[in-house]
């Protein structure tokens, strides 16, 4: 079981159509920590922490979003796993 953590910033329409909400759900099914908020130019931003194939699963997810998303572009950072987060939540 190999963990990771990746870093991703999420562009297109990804504001004010739930993905913040559908993000923290999808993570937690998958049992991923971490964290999604929308940042000021209009992106998401989301640290995910967690099992090598669930983190791929998520990413995977994230390229589409939920149904009213429209996913232009993600920038992906693999970062060194650190084991920081108890949960997965939005951060306002």
């Amino acid at each position: 079981m190999t963990k990771k953590r990746v870093h991703l910033l999420i562009s297109g329409r990804v504001q004010g159509v739930w993905f913040r909400a559908s993000t923290r759900d999808k993570a937690q099914q998958l049992g991923l920590k971490g964290w999604v908020k929308n940042t000021s130019d209009g992106k998401v931003e989301a640290i995910f922490e967690g099992e090598e194939k669930n983190i791929e699963e998520i990413i995977k997810w994230c390229h589409k979003g939920p149904s009213l998303a429209h996913v232009t572009h993600i920038d992906i950072k693999q970062e060194q796993y650190k084991n920081e987060y108890k949960d997965f939540q939005i951060i306002y």
